[in-house]
């Protein structure tokens, strides 16, 4: 079966916003000890790096964590929040453009029974991967990830499903009160996963 990965192109765009919109209804997998895994991208995050002052980057701080995010775009930002969670974004725009989007929901469509057991639960219901740690937590991403390509073996992003303009939910992000009034900047997108059903 032909591979529809993203290009290279796609990610590369100067608008982390329209990104952001447009990664919902692609499909996210990883293989990740011989396991494949994955799922519909469902909710996204944007940060606009140098001027965003909820981005790692802002004021183009870079720093041994941020330096990834300098990179050109179509390749893995991952961090550990809080000492516990691993968060995984998308770097897009081009070398020296810090931009990312937070991935924060999948609909989980492949290697369920895998996602289960990182995840130590006995059956499927919404929590298995709503929330951007429960998303690497069962996709099996950690800092293994970090920097890597979103056309690697282990990581990628495919085309998807179509998602109707009337069902994209925008709202501001999560947890940046810290932001300043950036925190009210309304760049956090998500799909209901009824849609999908």
């Amino acid at each position: 079966m032909e591979s529809k990965r993203l290009p290279s192109e796609f990610y590369r765009r100067d608008d982390v916003v329209a990104i952001a919109r447009d990664l919902l209804g692609k499909h996210l997998f990883t293989t990740i000890d011989g396991k494949v895994t994955g799922g519909i991208i469902t909710e996204t995050e944007a940060y606009a790096g140098p001027t965003d002052r909820a981005s790692h980057a802002y004021n183009n701080r870079r720093t041994a964590r941020t330096e990834v995010m300098f990179h050109h775009g179509g390749i893995a930002y991952v961090y550990l929040c809080y000492g516990i969670h691993h968060l995984l974004n998308v770097v897009t725009n081009t070398d020296g453009i810090p931009h990312a989007v937070l991935i924060r929901g999948i609909y989980p469509t492949v290697g369920i029974e895998t996602m289960l057991v990182r995840r130590d639960k006995d059956k499927l219901d919404h929590r298995l991967t709503n929330g951007p740690g429960s998303v690497c937590q069962a996709l099996g991403i950690n800092m293994r990830q970090n920097g890597i390509s979103f056309d690697s073996d282990s990581l990628w992003i495919e085309e998807g499903v179509q998602v109707p303009p009337d069902q994209v939910v925008t709202s501001a992000r999560i947890g940046i009160d810290y932001a300043g009034e950036d925190a009210f900047l309304p760049w956090r997108f998500f799909v209901p996963d009824k849609i999908f059903i």
